[in-house]
């Protein structure tokens, strides 16, 4: 009986394939997506390709204007507005169905216990002191509540009740938003 010696594989064997393994299966959570400032509801990257996104989840319906996009999402009851300039995600809006004080209070409270105190930009006519009245200025559209959260991440949430869209939730990516407002305001 002769004896065989076994071949183990060589550090030099194994090393290659252990790092393309290790490439496969661990997440690249730094890498992944370096241009989003925010995942907004879970599903939108704030600051993010529009295209890459239109991909990925086709919308209900898209809208091209020069270089701007809107991309429109339905969310049960609710719709979801993805606003774009130059290619990037500068604007994610949800709008929902149902506008009442109730819903606003609550959605504002969500969004004051994880962001603070936020800033109260709400206009209304000097008659309308109590919740009904304020409910009522906004129907008729002579005024309107809103709620701003200025963060230092780049972005900001912007909780309004307006007569035109109803009541909104906006995350809105704030150099992203300015560059675009610019191009507005210039004409081009």
């Amino acid at each position: 009986m002769q004896y065989q010696s076994k071949q183990y594989p060589t550090v030099h064997g194994i090393l290659p394939a252990l790092i393309l393994l290790l490439t496969i299966l661990v997440p690249q959570t730094g890498a992944a997506r370096p241009d989003c400032l925010k995942l907004v509801f879970n599903r939108y990257c704030l600051g993010g390709d529009i295209d890459n996104m239109a991909q990925q989840m086709p919308p209900a319906m898209r809208q091209d204007q020069g270089e701007r996009i809107a991309l429109i999402y339905h969310e049960g009851l609710e719709r979801d507005y993805v606003l774009a300039w130059g290619g990037k995600i500068y604007k994610v809006v949800r709008i929902y169905r149902t506008a009442s004080q109730l819903r606003y209070e609550e959605l504002y409270r969500l969004l004051r216990n994880k962001y603070g105190e936020g800033a109260d930009q709400s206009s209304f006519p000097s008659t309308a002191h109590t919740p009904g009245r304020k409910q009522i200025a906004i129907r008729r559209g002579e005024g309107y509540a809103a709620h701003v959260w200025p963060l230092s991440q780049g972005w900001h949430p912007k909780l309004s009740w307006t007569r035109e869209l109803g009541l909104a939730l906006a995350y809105v990516a704030d150099a992203l938003d300015q560059e675009q407002a610019k191009t507005s305001n210039s004409g081009y």
